[in-house]
């Protein structure tokens, strides 16, 4: 090779599976994302409260995009491929087929959502044990976490479900186990949802207290008996089958994986700031929080030591950044709520119209329509007379309370285009009040944050970005690539593929990796 030439272009994929979408980007060395897909999975609501998915039709979406985002690429220069997904729970027998967790005993539907709160009877007899693993989620377990569901499972679907169960995974530790048949949980998953500790391992006494002594007996090998860091590659990459699914070549390098919102704070929290006068730019990385913003939002603190905080998730060691305490707020439902809100609404098939007509998304027509009629005042102060309270689904954070539901007061007669318009206002000013609870929340038990760092679809929405800067008084920092949850998914490829083991700390996407190689060396 000539001492001038350029050694080929090295890339990433990363996959990202939320709530309603599965989406793929191409990244290369630098962290530039370069292609993009995404494609629509599918949801079933067969009942209020149960959600479910089908893990076959989320692979197949995975595969779509990831072949969307390497057409035209020259296969051997992919080197990792990482995944993120919401944390739901997905149920195969000792054969990895689907098992149905519905009493339709329809086996298509084999993934109970994040957002399912079928499990309420069974999260509240485990609250009521006071067992010391729930110190590690606030004091308080949701309903959205893993055991109530596997409790429900047992309690309600036996013979078509439980007796036959073989492997019970996270959504994220299914799709790398489909990606290089590894069954080894992510550190991840297993902590924040699971009940799981990174110094301490499974705790036999929780299980047994709930009454799934199971797991125990058959040495936790259907939830998992062998964690890895996130980032970490598994096995021998690739298999020949999900490589040829997935438009790949066998053997490439595949990461254990993350929970989505993790994968976004990844790609958020470590932003490289200088120069643009921000309080955060001489202080330490805890001093900032990720808030990942979509169908819900995730509010994502670090720290060195552990920290308490009655009503938030964590301390959680090492689950998002190596090394790191984690503390995770969340407000369940917060871009679904504004949906509903919105779309629910007497103007709204008037407002789709007009959006339509001047092609425009409705959010985006809103946001001008709210500018129209806020006349001299600032926008924040058309609703000094309607307020929500945002707890639709029930309070993740601070308070914790899945019977909390949602109210507005201060409505009219009137149901006109003005009239959406500050309700949509009026909601968004909710949530952003529901993350500055939280922050004082955290600030109260030992948290200094100064600055949050948005990413996620609302974050692309400007007025939700305002008011939050507005309502919380703290300075917003959006990354230079809007798709954050997407490149921490193609951190985790490029940590596995051992790239980067020796990197010059430069920008922030190889400053990231490097963080996690000398944690993993040490």
């Amino acid at each position: 090779m000539s001492g001038g030439e350029q050694k080929p272009e090295r890339y990433y994929v990363g996959v990202d599976v939320g709530t309603g979408s599965v989406r793929a980007a191409l990244v290369d060395q630098s962290g530039v994302l370069l292609a993009f897909a995404d494609q629509p999975i599918k949801k079933w609501e067969p009942q209020f409260n149960h959600h479910e998915q089908s893990s076959e039709d989320i692979w197949a979406a995975c595969c779509v995009v990831t072949k969307k985002v390497v057409q035209g690429i020259d296969l051997n220069q992919i080197r990792g491929l990482g995944f993120d997904a919401t944390c739901s729970l997905v149920v195969l027998d000792k054969q990895f087929r689907p098992l149905p967790v519905n009493h339709e005993e329809d086996s298509h539907r084999n993934v109970i959502m994040w957002l399912d709160h079928r499990a309420v009877s069974q999260v509240n007899r485990i609250n009521e044990t006071k067992h010391s693993v729930l110190q590690y989620v606030g004091g308080v377990m949701s309903v959205e976490m893993q055991a109530p569901k596997l409790l429900w499972l047992k309690e309600n679907l036996r013979e078509t479900c439980w007796d036959k169960a073989g492997h019970f995974f996270d959504l994220p530790d299914f799709l790398s186990w489909k990606a290089t048949g590894v069954t080894a949980r992510s550190l991840c998953s297993l902590v924040c949802k699971w009940t799981y500790s990174a110094e301490r391992g499974w705790d036999d006494s929780f299980w047994k207290m709930i009454g799934l002594e199971d797991f125990v007996a058959d040495n936790y090998s259907k939830i998992g008996n062998q964690v890895l860091p996130p980032g970490a590659s598994l096995g021998n990459g690739l298999t020949p089958e999900a490589a040829r699914d997935l438009g790949l070549l066998p053997g490439i390098a595949v990461a254990a994986s993350l929970i989505d919102a993790h994968a976004g704070g990844l790609g958020v929290i470590g932003a490289d700031v200088k120069g643009h006068g921000l309080v955060c730019e001489g202080q330490p990385v805890t001093s900032r929080l990720a808030v990942i913003c979509g169908t819900s939002s995730c509010h994502m603190g670090i720290s060195k030591d552990p920290i308490f905080v009655p009503g938030v998730w964590g301390p959680y060691f090492s689950a998002m950044v190596p090394g790191f305490w984690l503390n995770e707020g969340g407000q369940s439902v917060t871009g679904k709520l504004i949906d509903h809100m919105v779309e629910g609404h007497a103007a709204f098939p008037e407002l789709q119209v007009k959006a339509t007509a001047r092609c425009q998304s409705v959010y985006a027509y809103l946001n001008s329509h709210l500018d129209l009629i806020k006349k001299a005042q600032p926008v924040g102060f058309l609703t000094v007379d309607l307020h929500v309270w945002p707890d639709f689904h029930g309070n993740r954070s601070p308070l914790a309370d899945l019977t909390l539901k949602g109210m507005v007061t201060g409505l009219k007669l009137s149901q006109d285009l003005d009239d959406l318009a500050i309700l949509y206002l009026a909601t968004v000013q909710a949530i952003a009040l529901g993350t500055r609870f939280i922050i004082e929340a955290m600030e109260a038990a030992g948290h200094s944050i100064s600055t949050l760092f948005l990413c996620g679809g609302l974050s692309k929405n400007p007025l939700f970005v305002q008011m939050h800067a507005d309502i919380t008084g703290m300075p917003v920092v959006l990354s230079q690539e809007v798709e954050s949850v997407l490149v921490g998914a193609a951190i985790l490829g490029a940590c596995a593929s051992g790239d980067f083991a020796s990197v010059q700390v430069q920008r922030e996407f190889h400053s990231v990796i490097a963080i996690f190689r000398k944690q993993w060396q040490k």
